[in-house]
């Protein structure tokens, strides 16, 4: 475990920014939106895209604070150690381990303006599958949720439940951004409704 922290708390930091840089990103807006948010917001990606993700997140808004949702397994505290190194602002915690603290956490930054990046499918899925506590937040919050489809020409690809990629240096990387303002539900119903229909859509980018 000290030999992992150690690889994560020096070497990831390292060498994450490297291969982000030398990736060959084109950045789109999908047609329904064609601004970045200015005021508080959710930014989401999937799990399984995560190494673009966290970085992008940073790249897409270098003068704001990046708020990064990260889960207590082991692997999380390797990757909080990590973002943590790279300027992110850490709140730990998961759908299932201390939800309640995570979702105050996160609705108090929003309420600020603030900017939180979370895997909406993490950390142990369903796959490509919004979790309804990211969706109930930025409804009652009033803030909209930007979602970033990630699309790489070359990539290793693991066999694991989030079919992680990591994408070969120098490789195309096509984004698109999505905006969501989410409607008011008036029902749990509704949400998950909602929440499927999104996830159908957005699982295919």
């Amino acid at each position: 475990m000290i030999a992992r922290t150690s690889i994560s708390g020096r070497l990831l930091p390292v060498v994450l920014p490297l291969l982000f840089r030398s990736l060959r990103i084109t950045v789109a807006f999908s047609p329904d939106n064609s601004s970045l948010p200015e005021q508080g917001a959710l930014f989401t990606f999937w799990h399984g895209k995560m190494i673009t993700g966290w970085l992008l997140a940073r790249k897409l808004f270098p003068e704001r604070t990046v708020h990064a949702v990260v889960s207590l397994s082991e692997d999380g505290s390797l990757l909080s150690d990590a973002l943590a190194a790279l300027g992110f602002s850490l709140i730990r915690g998961s759908s299932s381990k201390k939800s309640e603290k995570v979702r105050e956490d996160i609705a108090s930054i929003l309420q600020q303006g603030g900017l939180v990046a979370i895997t909406p499918d993490g950390p142990r899925g369903p796959l490509q599958q919004f979790k309804y506590g990211s969706l109930r937040i930025a409804s009652l919050q009033r803030i909209p949720l930007l979602f970033a489809s990630i699309r790489y020409s070359s990539a290793w690809k693991l066999d694991s439940w989030d079919r992680f990629e990591i994408p070969k240096p120098f490789s195309r990387v096509n984004v698109i951004l999505h905006r969501i303002d989410l409607p008011q539900f008036g029902s749990e119903d509704e949400l998950r409704h909602y929440g499927t229909q999104l996830s159908e859509k957005l699982g295919h980018e």
